[in-house]
This record gives structure tokens, sequence and C-alpha cells, in this order.
């Protein structure tokens, strides 16, 4: 998991592609005089990228209280996390990367990319066979033989598939040597 930066490449990404002011047209020419300008930048990705930076960070002070504030690019807040809590129990640094891996999944639908929701497997049954579904804020799986006790197709939230992902990687980690 260490060195893995994805999760820095989403973020970096996200800050300089999407925080641009998104164009609006014209409109139907008959609009109030403006009294102010809008913002040259997208304020809710804005947003979205200091309430990453302050959950990590927050994660890691928890975890490791004698940490000091970050002060860093807001890409170097995963390589802070990891370096500050390195020497944690095991449990405790995969809570950290699941952390990391959910914001992944976050930047990445935060961009309009729901193809990394394709490439987790189901917690239930195990395929490949989850889409997201933004309106419920939830990836689904669409086996049909997939199903909660109430005959619904089960929906996981990102923190769960980050969980079973980082999960899933350390298994395989310990278990491949």
């Amino acid at each position: 998991m260490l060195g893995d930066d994805t999760t820095a490449q989403r973020l970096r990404l996200l800050q300089a592609e999407f925080t641009q002011h998104v164009q609006t047209g014209p409109g139907d020419g008959r609009s109030a005089t403006k009294t102010e300008a809008p913002a040259p930048i997208d304020l809710g990705v804005v947003d979205r990228i200091r309430a990453a930076v302050y959950e990590v960070e927050a994660h890691t002070r928890a975890a490791a209280p004698d940490t000091g504030r970050f002060t860093g690019d807001a890409v170097e807040v995963y390589d802070w996390a990891r370096e500050h809590t390195a020497d944690l129990d095991e449990g405790r640094q995969q809570a950290r990367e699941a952390v990391i891996y959910r914001q992944g999944l976050e930047h990445a639908l935060a961009m309009g990319d729901t193809t990394v929701i394709r490439k987790q497997f189901c917690p239930e049954c195990g395929c490949l066979s989850l889409y997201w579904r933004s309106a419920a804020r939830r990836a689904v799986c669409v086996q049909h033989y997939c199903i909660d006790k109430d005959g619904l197709a089960n929906a996981w939230s990102l923190a769960r598939l980050a969980r079973e992902h980082v999960a899933r990687k350390e298994s395989s980690a310990r278990h491949a040597t």
C-alpha cells in the first residue's frame, strides 16, 4: 500500500482541472445586471479538496497525537499521513489506507469517472458487478441473486468498498510471501 499514489494523482487532477469556474451559456438574453463577478474557480471543488485534507489530517492526528498540523500542498497530505503513522499497528494502518482509498474513489466520482466503481468487487457476492447510483450515493450490485432480505439489490457505501479493498489487498500481500 505504501507508494500507491493513485489518490494523490486524482486529487492533483481534481485540483488542476476541475476548480475552473463552470462556464454557463448566454441564457435567453434577459438577465439582471450582475453586481458581483462570479468566483474565478469552482468553490464546491475547493471545499471538497479542503474537506479531504482536513479529514486525513484529523484522522492522522487522532492516531498519532504528537503529529503537528499539516502545512503542505493538498496532494502531499497522503504521503504526510503515511509518514506520521508508519509505526502504528496493522489495523490502524489499514484504517488509514481505507480513508485514503475512499477519498480516491470520491475524487474520481467528483470528476465524473464512475468506472472506478465497476473495478470493485461486491462485498456480498464477490463479483465485479457494481455500478454507481449517484442519487443514492452508493454502489449497487446488479447480479440478480445478490439481494438483501427485502429482495432489493445490495448497495454499498464507498467506505465499505474501501475497507474491503484494503483488506483484500493486505491479505493478498500477506499470502504472497
